[in-house]
């Protein structure tokens, strides 16, 4: 069995300031597997994506990266082996979009911070994989929303991690850029990097991601498949919510409907 890449043992956290728990999160991501961490709104999702990128300690058990404790590994290691996009970055710098990728480099430059050939390289097989090579002369601020997220994945790429974490990267965008997005995501995690996503989008997450971990109340109600989450009676009760678990006609994915007030009056 191929040893986990990432690996929450036991966690627990808690928020001092609204008193917030994270309990007993456990959970395991291999090299090459795209995990979706999906739940209602305060159910720890982020919290646990903090943990896995060592911006959070726990306050129990115990995060590894390759096998190692991530609290005994320095943080310019960790930059080259973990990757986190944040849910809100800023998005407002004047830099063209050739150098925000380039930013991804950092953790390898030396003390003049001058890119090499390599460097360079790496910066432009970023921009080729996501798909952002026409953009690398623009200046960044110009950039649709959709773009903006593809090269600041391409930023977090260039860094050559083993393991990419990413808070709500679609939740900003339409229909057409969510699913651009998520389909750059599975298509980066068959190159052998493991891919940890949180998002709002069951749907996306159920056809997109090899796994669902499905957060409630800081606890994982379960783990598995997007068969096995994407079960109606426990979507239910996890959301407090209506829910009813179709097949995508497209996709044949499991996909989650609401059907509110006016599809019953419609009956």
């Amino acid at each position: 069995m191929t040893p986990p890449l990432l690996e929450a043992r036991d966690c627990r956290f808690r928020y001092r300031d609204d008193g917030f728990c994270l309990e007993d999160v456990s959970l395991a991501v291999c090299a090459g597997e795209a995990v979706g961490i999906v739940g209602p709104n305060g159910s720890g999702k982020s919290t646990l994506l903090r943990l896995l990128s060592g911006i959070l300690s726990p306050g129990g058990g115990a995060v590894l990266l390759e096998g190692r404790p991530i609290r005994s590994q320095s943080r310019r290691v960790l930059a080259r082996r973990l990757a986190f996009l944040p849910q809100s970055p800023e998005t407002s710098f004047h830099f063209r979009v050739r150098e925000v990728v380039a930013m991804g480099r950092y953790p390898y430059l030396g003390a003049f911070g001058f890119l090499g050939e390599h460097d360079v390289d790496v910066v432009e097989r970023a921009l080729a994989e996501t798909d952002s090579a026409a953009l690398g002369e623009r200046g960044f601020e110009t950039l649709s929303g959709g773009e903006k997220q593809r090269v600041l994945i391409a930023s977090i790429l260039a860094q050559e991690p083993a393991a990419m974490l990413l808070d709500e990267p679609t939740a900003a965008l339409d229909i057409h850029h969510r699913s651009d997005v998520f389909d750059l995501l599975w298509r980066l995690s068959r190159t052998g990097i493991a891919v940890v996503t949180v998002t709002h989008d069951l749907n996306a997450a159920s056809q997109f991601c090899d796994r669902l971990v499905l957060l409630a109340g800081g606890r994982v109600a379960r783990i598995g498949s997007a068969a096995e989450v994407m079960d109606a009676q426990l979507l239910s009760e996890v959301y407090g919510a209506d829910v009813r678990v179709v097949d995508n006609p497209v996709t044949s994915a499991p996909m989650a409907i609401v059907p509110g007030r006016a599809a019953h009056d419609a009956t």
